[in-house]
């Protein structure tokens, strides 16, 4: 299919600026929905970048997934004429901030209520009296009947 230079390079800038592009699978739709270019140009354009390595491809659900391989990368930091500084958000590392310290072993953790308050809930000073002897008659199975 001929697709003008002017919409290929918006996909191509797109995809690259991402890393990844969904399209769905309407080829009568008049424009795809991110981008202001016929979905159709949009399909065929990564099909062919399909066929040739540059991307992934994943269809599910009457939609395609495009995801650039490291092949893609290098292609079209050529055909966009940029520096090798530039990478897709895919591709950038987010630096995670600093973990804090976690006690390992028996000690008292943070999630772990310490031992004593356990042995203060199970201790019973203040029972039932001696002669407390509960009835249950006419509840469950073995009640007496009226």
């Amino acid at each position: 299919m001929i697709i003008p230079k002017q919409n290929r390079r918006v996909i191509y800038e797109n995809l690259f600026k991402e890393g990844v592009l969904v399209a769905k699978k309407d080829f009568n739709a008049p424009k795809h929905e991110e981008l202001d270019v016929p979905n159709l140009q949009v399909i065929k354009a990564l099909q062919s970048l399909n066929s040739k390595g540059f991307v992934k491809t994943q269809f599910s659900w009457q939609y395609y997934y495009y995801t650039l391989t490291p092949e893609g990368v290098e292609y079209l930091r050529e055909w966009l004429h940029l520096p090798t500084e530039i990478v897709p958000a895919t591709h950038k590392k987010t630096p995670r901030p600093p973990r804090p310290a976690q006690v390992r072993g028996g000690g008292e953790g943070t999630y772990r209520a310490p031992r004593g308050d356990r042995e203060d809930y199970r201790k019973k000073e203040d029972g039932a009296p001696a002669n407390y002897r509960p009835q249950y008659a006419g509840v469950g199975r073995g009640g007496p009947r009226e």
